[in-house]
């Protein structure tokens, strides 16, 4: 799968931007704030309906302008696809697979898929669980839209739990609305849970090699998926409803009285070790870096082992965070697919990787 042509309308900082790339490798090179990442914003935002950065749509609308325009074409499973998202800071966004509208960013990630990787990932080890949840959730959107769906209604339905929780000392009779939710966050809760224990078996297998032949086979790194201590199976998805279940029947009581959802998978978490340590703990700045990169890369290998094809992978300046020998184990592995890689005016990637170069200044793309 490839993105063959993109055009921007008053998105982030291009006000009226066409560009069409190599199916191969595309370097966009210049200096910061130029608008490098911003384009490669729109080229996920299109495969799944969410920013890796903005939290709502309003955010990627031009400071001048009303509303804006994401197109693209894409080539997937054979065929070509035209992909529209049209944004707007006082209604609804509109969306589109080959002009047909969707309500969905279900029907995006049926088209193609994204990997994005930026300097920020390479924290993933060391960060706190909400960032491996985060991890685990775009990649399962894109791959299940099961999956999106019940994230989307758990979402809700936490959402207001937590508000009845907060303000059930002043207002008493929203209690009566409780087993309702609690009823929804089980249901899509347990979906949650089957699909990420799926996930994490694959992620750490894949992981395990890059990290392996990353560290020269000097090191094994180790990836288990944490949920709800009751659930025993996760691979069992009518046990783990009733576990789940039972589970925040027993914390009804500790919930009232904290104000809190203290049961569910929003908790839920990646388990990451090296050679039987804890990496959070104890791995050192290179070592996580190399266990960050090992889990994007495996995150390529189950999109293309699910769909046979291999997703678009957006490099956003990581490579010069990277040491030489953490670099040159990256660009091995890059082949077979479309890459898009940002780096600063003064790399020599343009001279190494071939492919289209691009050059970004100022909002416009040369």
């Amino acid at each position: 799968m490839r993105i063959d042509r993109l055009e921007l309308q008053n998105f982030r900082n291009y006000r009226d931007q066409a560009v069409d790339f190599h199916p191969d490798c595309n370097v966009i090179f210049g200096e910061n704030a130029q608008g490098k990442t911003n384009l490669l914003e729109a080229i996920v935002y299109l495969s799944c309906g969410r920013s890796p950065r903005a939290r709502t749509d309003r955010e990627m609308i031009r400071f001048d302008a009303d509303c804006a325009g994401v197109n693209a074409l894409v080539f997937a499973r054979e065929r070509e696809f035209r992909l529209r998202a049209a944004l707007y800071r006082d209604r609804r966004r509109q969306l589109s697979v080959n002009q047909v509208a969707v309500k969905t960013s279900a029907a995006l990630s049926e088209v193609y898929h994204t990997v994005f990787f930026c300097p920020e990932d390479l924290f993933l080890i060391r960060e706190g669980a909400a960032a491996r949840r985060r991890f685990m959730d775009t990649a399962l959107c894109q791959l299940r839209p099961k999956y999106a769906s019940a994230l989307s209604a758990y979402n809700r339905a936490y959402d207001h739990k937590v508000r009845i929780l907060r303000d059930s000392e002043e207002r008493p009779d929203l209690l009566s609305a409780l087993p309702e939710f609690n009823e929804q966050l089980v249901r899509c809760g347990a979906v949650l849970v089957y699909y990420r224990a799926q996930f994490a078996a694959r992620l750490a297998e894949y992981a395990a090699v890059h990290h392996s032949q990353c560290s020269g086979g000097k090191e094994g790194l180790e990836i288990a998926y944490q949920t709800v201590s009751a659930v025993t199976d996760p691979l069992k998805i009518d046990l783990v409803t009733q576990q789940l279940r039972a589970h925040m029947e027993s914390h009804q009581t500790a919930e009232r009285a904290a104000r809190l959802c203290l049961s569910g998978p929003h908790k839920d978490d990646l388990l990451v070790s090296i050679d039987g340590r804890d990496a959070r703990q104890f791995a050192s700045q290179g070592q996580t870096r190399t266990a960050a990169l090992s889990m994007k890369l495996a995150e390529r290998e189950i999109y293309k082992n699910a769909t046979g094809e291999y997703p678009v992978l957006l490099l956003d300046d990581v490579l010069s965070e990277l040491d030489s020998k953490r670099q040159e184990f990256v660009l091995n592995r890059i082949a077979g697919g479309q890459v898009f890689i940002t780096c600063c005016e003064d790399d020599r990637l343009p001279q190494l990787l071939g492919g289209k170069v691009l050059h970004v200044h100022g909002g416009e793309l040369v």
